[in-house]
């Protein structure tokens, strides 16, 4: 089975070894997204906006694999402050509808950039 690279200007630019998504059949892994602006490369200020990035950050490079954020079937949240899980809750529903994506919350004592969240996905393509 080939891998393809995916890559995106519109999401973050990978910071280390590794794709921001790697494409393998119709499977797609997303890396994980902190809440880093793709134009500014700088963290986003408050816990609501820096969980937006992020998931402005997945639907950017699930797009550029060819999908959505409805294709998601796997998706982990973590975070270093497990009290703000109703709030990515509340986020969370702005952006999917039923079926939701399984789903793991956990948390963390510390993230990359001294970020709040971070996710990972994965998608499949139809």
């Amino acid at each position: 089975m080939s891998k393809t690279v995916i890559n995106t200007e519109n999401a973050p630019a990978a910071i280390g070894t590794y794709s921001q998504a790697i494409k393998a059949g119709n499977t797609v892994y997303l890396s994980g997204q902190i809440p880093l602006d793709p134009k500014t490369m700088e963290l986003v200020d408050g816990f609501e906006a820096q969980t937006v990035q992020v998931f402005e950050n997945l639907k950017a490079v699930a797009e550029a694999a060819g999908g959505a954020l409805k294709d998601i079937v796997k998706l982990n949240i973590f975070l270093t402050d497990l009290s703000h899980f109703a709030t990515v809750n509340e986020i969370m529903g702005r952006y999917f509808q039923q079926p939701y994506p399984a789903r793991a919350a956990i948390g963390v004592a510390a993230l990359p950039r001294a970020s709040q969240v971070e996710m990972d996905a994965i998608l499949v393509l139809e």
